[in-house]
């Protein structure tokens, strides 16, 4: 596996997916690519923010603090970005747009009602990627 997408949102369960993408890429000679897919809503906070102005940039940069903080060891082997979208659609995006060969993600306990109102991005990668995905707990 030599490059590695880790969904990333800051949770518990997103950092020790990417603390496991990571060991996994230092074991094997690869590299990780971080993605943070920002969901945007009409009205809400996040999008008026965007819409308003670039901050794309600004954004990933503290993304890339935050990988650099969590693992500083790894911060060579590891991408950052930042991008608007389903998280479910902008990680397919990345796996077709820059080679992905293997899919990390965090397991978000939820129960029956938040996966049917929210939906589950580790279920949907799960069943529509075709690269392999390891669902980390």
């Amino acid at each position: 596996m030599k490059y590695t997408l880790v969904g990333y949102d800051g949770s518990p369960s997103s950092q020790r997916a990417l603390r496991f993408a990571v060991a996994l890429a230092q074991a094997c000679g690869g590299r990780v690519r971080v993605v943070n897919a920002v969901k945007l809503m009409e009205g809400a906070a996040d999008t008026c923010a965007l819409l308003m102005a670039d901050s794309g940039a600004q954004r990933a940069g503290e993304l890339l603090a935050e990988v650099r903080a969590l693992l500083p060891d790894a911060a060579g082997l590891i991408d950052v970005e930042v991008m608007s979208g389903c998280p479910g659609e902008v990680l397919l995006e990345q796996v077709r747009r820059h080679g992905i060969d293997h899919i990390v993600i965090g397991h978000t306990e939820r129960g029956a009602l938040g996966r049917w109102l929210l939906g589950s991005v580790s279920d949907d990668m799960l069943a529509r990627a075709h690269v392999p995905v390891t669902v980390v707990r």
